[in-house]
């Protein structure tokens, strides 16, 4: 699998700077960083989904290995928002002159990401497994329950200078062909990235795991 990816995303940063057109709206090359921030953005999301699914699921079980996989997606979905928020720094830069420009979209990845992070610092301030996984699951839950707020409602109910996203404001998909072919194979390889590196990150997480028990 791992080649596969690798060749996969390999080709989608070919098409991205010299296969695809730059779309029109946006200043110079700028809207080629979208083949990249937006899939960052959609892992992230994807990775706190699993997060509170592994969460629920513990709940549930009090089986430590769900704990396991939840705290793995929450580690991999803030690697992906950081992605996600300095692509969309760069882009702010080039589009509107600073990195920063406290646009709703800004604001709401920064207090998304600020969420997630403190459910590793939770993590770290409490030493007993049970009581630590019982914790971050609930609080996991609850920081998924608001991701979708500051994801999607959030952002639209003020003015931003952000562009419509795949789907614009009236439902239609506005790519041209390249464009868009090029956008769904970036979609799909950060997508099938992320599947390996959580597999990798699991199975490497039971290792550690069976190492201390027999230590």
């Amino acid at each position: 699998m791992k080649p596969i990816v690798f060749l996969w995303l390999l080709a989608v940063i070919v098409a991205a700077f010299l296969w695809s057109p730059p779309a029109s709206g946006f200043v110079g090359e700028s809207s080629r960083i979208v083949f990249f921030h937006v899939p960052a953005a959609w892992v992230a999301s994807l990775a706190f989904l699993i997060s509170g699914y592994w969460s629920v699921r513990f709940l549930r079980s009090r089986d430590l290995e769900h704990d396991m996989k939840a705290a793995v997606a929450v580690r991999q979905g803030l690697l992906f928002t950081v992605i996600a928020t300095v692509s969309g720094s760069v882009f702010a830069k080039v589009m509107w002159g600073a990195y920063w420009n406290w646009d709703p979209r800004q604001i709401s990845i920064t207090l998304l990401l600020f969420i997630y992070a403190a459910y590793l610092v939770l993590r770290q301030s409490v030493d007993d497994p049970l009581r630590r996984a019982h914790l971050s699951a609930v609080y996991a839950i609850f920081a998924f329950i608001t991701m979708p707020f500051f994801v999607f409602v959030i952002p639209r109910l003020y003015f931003s200078l952000h562009p419509d996203t795949f789907i614009n404001a009236g439902g239609k998909i506005e790519m041209g062909g390249r464009i868009l072919a090029t956008f769904l194979a970036s979609l799909a390889g950060f997508t099938a990235l992320f599947a390996l590196m959580y597999r990798l990150e699991c199975r490497l997480e039971r290792l550690l795991l069976a190492k201390g028990e027999h230590a």
